[in-house]
């Protein structure tokens, strides 16, 4: 592959690359895409790459990380997500290493052509990335830097299916009827093992991974008003796949479609 020079590519023990997750930040990972994880846990047809674009420089940082420097706390940030990975047994690990800005710049084209050299080289059947409606501008960024890599690759070079994940924005809001069900009930120990590893934001003020489990337990109790829970744990994906079926179909559009329904959907 041919990468951007600050790139680091850490390899896994297994040699199987059918989920691919591209995720803006350190723990976002973790945070977004548990039925990834699970799915490569332990398995020997499916396996997780792990994409990371962001350098973590601009991590928050309290406790015994306050003083510590941006350069400083990328070597913490990077320490971190390889454990993840290695807890995860993910198939590999690719950390691009840019900074927010360079992800948010649309007219950068480095990051997206990064994204296309992974999924040419990896050839993945499913990817996951950031839902394009998170309120977070480095996660939207990071999302439709992949819209547009798996736009320029020809149909037969893009994966099966794209699922847009939750972390800066939960997917509550969706239609019932286009919310992806993603069932982790069973994983929960790991689901928390894979964030733990993240000192540096817990430390920091941060603690994600109570968070994440709380919304995920969350999603599995109010999926449904007039029925009883059939999972412990859900997290939810927007099916986005069909932004790779048709070119045509503009992003922005999509995304507003989505949340029309949902006004059309008030009962008032």
């Amino acid at each position: 592959m041919q990468l951007n020079k600050n790139a680091e590519v850490v390899c896994g023990k297994k040699q199987i690359y059918t989920e691919l997750v591209v995720a803006a930040h350190q723990d976002d990972i973790e945070i977004m895409c548990p039925q990834a994880i699970i799915k490569g846990y332990q398995s020997d047809v499916y396996g997780v790459v792990g994409v990371v674009c962001a350098d973590g420089s601009g991590s928050p940082r309290s406790g015994k990380f306050a003083t510590m420097t941006d350069e400083e706390m990328k070597k913490v940030r990077r320490l971190e997500q390889i454990k993840a990975a290695e807890i995860g047994e993910y198939s590999a690990l690719v950390m691009l290493n840019y900074t927010s800005a360079e992800l948010k710049d649309r007219s950068n084209p480095s990051p997206k052509n990064d994204i296309k050299e992974i999924i040419l080289n990896y050839k993945p059947q499913t990817m996951y990335i950031h839902n394009l409606a998170d309120k977070h501008p480095t996660h939207v960024g990071t999302a439709v830097n992949c819209v547009k890599a798996l736009r320029e690759l020809p149909k037969e070079a893009r994966p099966k299916k794209l699922y847009g994940c939750e972390v800066w924005r939960c997917l509550d809001w969706l239609d019932d009827n286009e919310k992806v069900f993603f069932d982790l009930t069973g994983y929960e120990q790991l689901m928390r093992d894979v964030l733990d590893v993240y000192e540096s934001q817990i430390a920091g003020g941060k603690e994600y991974c109570t968070a994440a489990i709380g919304r995920r337990a969350g999603n599995a109790t109010f999926s449904a008003s007039h029925g009883v829970d059939v999972a412990e744990h859900v997290s939810y994906g927007m099916d986005l796949t069909p932004l790779i079926e048709d070119d045509s179909i503009d992003v922005k559009a999509f995304i507003v479609s989505k949340i029309q329904k949902f006004i059309d959907d008030l009962l008032i």
